[in-house]
């Protein structure tokens, strides 16, 4: 519990930076900077976690893996890179049509194939258009939304059909004033009938996922060629069996490309949760470099506390050697000005908080990375800067205890 004591060197701490209201601010600026400094770097980290993540999620879908000839997580070195790329056997069909048959713990198996083209259509022109074959089951193990019309089918991968899927960026380019149902867009040449347009699902890092057209697989390797390795993707039943459905899978691949029990995979392999681990350790990585670094202006702003701390005990002599003289103990002044200290900074914290919250809404506004600014980092801006307060008070909290009372009076 709070003493008179206490509340005595808290009334007084108030009042000693109330009357220098000038120099307590411009005393703040560093602890300002600090705290939000801290705040909106670990806001924005924590912001583009989600942000990478819940992109990555909404593409690949739930529950969802996938096998490519070269599919690895960031920590493979380039040496690494290079030794899979001449070792990986290239996915045919072959293999997808003998994983679907054999994973019995895959509540789906699809299989894809891309490429980019510049798509020309009635004098206007899209760039860099990402050509995806796939089979009819790809809608439901990406978790496709069609906003229009329908996805591809069975049959029209079964017997190559000129259909596709357009996602919304070609829509709004081609099409953005009339239904593009029922139209023809040429890809290479070959007239393609548009049966569906797929909701819009946004961008990440500026990259477009809505600037693709979807064909069925077999029509795919017709125009682009069959030489060209495809992705197979599978769809478990539930999180708790995704598990158990890459391995199964995994065990599959590896008995069609006969390998020994000692061989390394010749596929890669790929799950939203490695994905996710992946982004958890990257932004993890940028925390530990530039939390030290941002960490630095508090401690600049700790040590011109310190300065002026030093400076209120000289100006303050006369003051501490009366009270000293009346009665005052030792502890008490060394509780008057560490109190003082931790007061002085604990406002500077609240302050660099508010001015974070609005950097982060200015950031959240501008950028598609959400920024929030949470309790968590409240409590947090508030305990590191009143504990600099305290640490940066304790020396001239101990000096201004170990005056004599005699001197102090005589000095002033």
């Amino acid at each position: 519990m709070f003493s008179s004591a206490h509340i005595e060197a808290v009334r007084m701490a108030l009042s000693s930076i109330l009357a220098h209201k000038l120099r307590s601010f411009l005393t703040l600026i560093g602890i300002i900077i600090g705290v939000a400094s801290v705040v909106v770097v670990g806001a924005g980290i924590s912001g583009l976690n989600r942000y990478v993540v819940e992109r990555v999620s909404k593409v690949l879908g739930a529950n969802h893996f996938m096998i490519a000839r070269m599919a690895s997580s960031g920590r493979t070195s380039d040496e690494e890179w290079e030794r899979r790329n001449r070792r990986n056997k290239r996915l045919e069909l072959r293999d997808y049509d003998y994983i679907k048959e054999r994973c019995g713990e895959c509540r789906d198996v699809g299989a894809q194939a891309d490429t980019g083209i510049d798509l020309r259509y009635a004098g206007q022109e899209l760039l860099r258009t990402r050509i995806a074959g796939v089979t009819a089951s790809m809608a439901a193990i990406e978790d496709k939304t069609i906003a229009q019309g329908r996805f591809i089918l069975p049959h029209e991968v079964d017997h190559p059909a000129l259909v596709c899927v357009i996602g919304m960026d070609v829509r709004e380019r081609f099409f953005p004033a009339t239904d593009p149902l029922g139209k023809t867009l040429p890809i290479k040449g070959l007239p393609m009938r548009i049966v569906g347009v797929e909701a819009a699902r946004g961008s990440m890092f500026g990259q477009s996922f809505d600037n693709i057209v979807y064909i069925p697989l077999t029509t795919w390797g017709r125009i682009f060629g069959r030489r060209q390795s495809i992705q197979i993707h599978g769809l478990a039943p539930s999180r708790e069996l995704l598990p158990a459905a890459i391995e199964e899978a995994r065990t599959q691949m590896r008995g069609r490309h006969r390998l020994r029990y000692r061989d390394d995979d010749d596929f890669g392999l790929v799950n939203v949760d490695e994905v996710n681990r992946d982004v958890d350790q990257f932004t993890g990585g940028i925390a530990m470099v530039v939390t030290p670094i941002t960490l630095i202006s508090l401690v600049v702003g700790g040590i011109v506390v310190m300065n002026i701390m030093l400076v209120s005990v000289n100006e303050r002599t006369f003051e501490i050697g009366l009270r000293k003289a009346v009665g005052a103990r030792r502890r008490e002044i060394l509780v008057q000005f560490l109190v003082e200290s931790a007061l002085l900074c604990a406002f500077g914290g609240l302050l660099g908080l508010l001015l974070s919250a609005g950097l982060a809404e200015l950031i959240g506004a501008t950028t598609p990375i959400p920024m929030r600014v949470t309790a968590g980092y409240v409590v947090l801006a508030l305990l590191v800067s009143g504990s600099v307060g305290l640490v940066a008070g304790i020396y001239p909290a101990w000096r201004a205890s170990r005056l004599d009372p005699v001197i102090a009076i005589t000095k002033s």
